[in-house]
């Protein structure tokens, strides 16, 4: 039984997808295909037409990113993919069967408060005070009003949301590119510099230091993954669907995803403006019914 639950665990261990969204692809040479009769344009003009415009699409994630692993990596993919159809998936609607999704969304929040250093430290990495003073508010609100991390008052009642920071990010922040693609079993999409970037958020992960055994450790992770995939919404089940090419399509949105967030530098509220009990923010003696 121990083995079994085990092997669960490890499979359970997230098959991520940070599934966004692509760029449409635009169609040249119109100009010349009018000016040119039907009688006149032979086959073999058209194969080289056709080519040339489905070339380019295939050019463009290439350009975003290398994938000299291609081959390995379309192997990884293919027992990744598998794996979610024939494993994870049903994992999932079991999950949620048991566990309403209020409860999960609860068990996801409680895994987002803990992780707070690992945003906290590479925003301040990053010389991003704003970002750092964000996540300090909100784990500060978050434990204590939200119980332990239970609930996100912060977001919900505040409008302050969470940044999204990691040391892949932070590595981005300071020049360095994303080497080349990765698709790594039960993980997903990633890169070298995001996979080095992983591993070193791994050491400011308070879980980290809990003592707990890697059996253990394997069940929590198991169960944030699990809790966050069973929130998605079937979203890979739609790109597998309307896709022509998964695995490109998967490479383009992640890589651009990354370079978004490397990029980016938005925050829902300025929390340093306005009083801290402001009534428009924040202000837990009026959950209460008191006053000031």
């Amino acid at each position: 039984m121990t083995r079994f639950i085990l092997i669960i665990s490890i499979v359970s261990f997230l098959l991520i997808g940070s599934i966004s969204c692509a760029a449409d692809q635009s169609l040249s040479d119109t100009d010349s295909m009018t000016s040119t009769s039907l009688d006149d344009f032979s086959d073999d003009d058209f194969d080289d037409a056709f080519d040339d415009n489905f070339s380019g699409s295939g050019n463009t994630s290439h350009e975003l990113i290398a994938d000299p692993l291609e081959i390995v990596n379309r192997g990884t993919f293919w027992f990744n993919d598998k794996l979610y159809f024939y494993v994870l998936k049903p994992v999932v609607k079991g999950y949620r069967w048991v566990a309403p999704r209020p409860v999960r969304i609860s068990i996801k929040n409680v895994f987002s408060n803990l992780v707070t250093p690992v945003r906290a430290v590479n925003s301040l990495l990053q010389m991003n005070v704003r970002g750092f003073g964000t996540e300090v508010y909100r784990f500060v609100i978050n434990t204590t009003f939200g119980i332990g991390g239970l609930f996100d008052p912060a977001k919900s009642i505040a409008g302050v949301d969470k940044s999204i920071e990691d040391f892949g990010q932070t590595l981005g922040f300071y020049g360095l590119g994303h080497g080349f693609y990765l698709v790594l079993p039960f993980v997903g999409p990633s890169s070298l510099r995001d996979m080095i970037g992983t591993i070193a958020d791994s050491y400011v992960d308070p879980l980290r230091y809990t003592g707990m055994r890697t059996y253990g450790l394997l069940i929590v992770r198991s169960v944030d993954s699990t809790t966050r995939l069973s929130l998605a919404r079937d979203i890979y089940d739609g790109i597998v669907k309307d896709s022509l090419d998964p695995y490109l399509f998967i490479r383009a949105a992640y890589v651009q995803r990354r370079l978004a967030q490397v990029g980016e530098n938005v925050y829902s509220r300025n929390i340093f403006h306005g009083p801290l009990f402001d009534a428009d923010m924040l202000n837990p003696f009026e959950w209460f019914g008191l006053e000031l």
